[in-house]
């Protein structure tokens, strides 16, 4: 366990681009530096799980291993259920029946583990503890990571849930509201990156989406929200709050890449950067 407390791991989501986050939690692991405090959206909340739990390479292996499975991206699937990647598959058989994921040991860690959602009613991000969800754990896991138009709204409780990138991209602001005074922050953009505002499809999403106006709202504000998150998180380093990794390229990789190769540098690229950048890191932890 990093020997500091109010020290929070703040984790990017991004598809694919995700490998770049998953190489730095394989070094992190393999060095026993494990935050007390953790929380993700969207791919960054499924490369924390296997981080929280303690699995060293299960993130290679469930993602890079299985991205040319039939099941795990499919266009055909897309155009005949609406869903591009394969959620039964990915928050299912891989965790229970195929790639094993420890539930003792993520649920016995004394990391406290935040995953990110937005609620389809408000638009508001809703943000879920592990241990408070127990068994259902899966489930919002699945719901942080599911974007509209390529999977459906997942249920929990009253609620129905969404991306929590759309509402809350990088949960810098949530680690601070928990009282964290350092950050280790993971981009899984280029420094510079903006995102352009939505110019194309509003009417398609309204008309998908009629019926949550709140979500509707938040994928048309989302440029906005992701821009001042950025802000953000450059504010908090320039303050020497926050230590940013942030990829250098990005090896092709788009949101829903299937080439192994590329993901694999780009993982490479991460665990690299974790590397090189550890005194850089532990200085700023001890300081």
């Amino acid at each position: 366990m990093v020997q500091q407390d109010h020290v929070g791991l703040v984790l990017e989501g991004g598809g694919m681009r995700g490998m770049y986050t998953a190489g730095i939690l394989e070094y992190f692991l393999e060095n026993d530096w494990h935050f007390p405090y953790v929380i993700g959206v969207s791919a960054g909340a499924c490369n924390a799980a296997s981080y929280v739990s303690k699995q060293i390479g299960r993130n290679e292996k469930v993602t890079i291993g299985y991205c040319k499975h039939p099941d795990y991206i499919s266009y055909k699937r897309w155009f005949t259920r609406g869903e591009l990647f394969g959620m039964d598959l990915i928050f299912d058989r891989i965790p229970n029946k195929e790639v094993f994921f420890d539930f003792d040991a993520f649920f016995n860690s004394e990391q406290k583990f935040l995953v990110g959602t937005t609620d389809c009613e408000t638009g508001e991000p809703v943000y879920y503890e592990k241990n408070e969800v127990g068994d259902s754990f899966l489930n919002i896991l699945r719901a942080s990571s599911s974007l509209p138009f390529v999977a459906p709204v997942t249920s929990y409780g009253d609620k129905m849930l969404m991306d929590g990138g759309i509402s809350d991209p990088i949960p810098l602001s949530r680690s601070i509201m928990d009282g964290n005074r350092k950050h280790v922050v993971v981009l899984t953009q280029q420094d510079g990156y903006l995102k352009k505002p939505l110019s194309r499809g509003k009417w398609l999403l309204r008309r998908k989406y009629r019926n949550q106006p709140g979500l509707v709202k938040a994928v048309e504000g989302r440029s906005v929200v992701y821009n001042r998150a950025i802000e953000e998180v450059k504010q908090a380093e320039k303050a020497g709050n926050a230590f940013v990794f942030r990829p250098d390229e990005l090896m092709g990789v788009s949101r829903i890449e299937k080439r192994e190769e590329r993901l694999t540098e780009l993982f490479r690229h991460g665990y690299e950067h974790a590397r090189n950048r550890a005194e850089e890191l532990q200085a700023f932890l001890s300081s």
